[in-house]
């Protein structure tokens, strides 16, 4: 059975484009190497501090994102 959990890393790289932000512009933001966070992005889970890091650098909190989807999967 297919995973319907969200991917994190694409919906961050979604934000990133419609922001106009790069992947590099968010690495030099969170003294990240660009090529390990393209590593990164790539996963569909990241560690939770990270994901704090990005979502004070963007003003989003992805986090809440997350939970509305556990939310919304669990009301099915």
């Amino acid at each position: 059975m297919p995973s319907t959990k969200p991917h994190i890393g694409n919906i961050i790289c979604a934000f990133l484009r419609a922001e106009g932000r790069t992947q590099k512009w968010l690495a030099e933001q969170i003294y990240c190497s660009e090529s390990k966070l393209s590593k990164t992005l790539k996963k569909c889970s990241m560690d939770t501090d990270l994901l704090l890091q990005i979502s004070c650098v963007l003003k989003y909190d992805f986090a809440v994102y997350l939970s509305n989807f556990l939310h919304e999967k669990n009301k099915k």
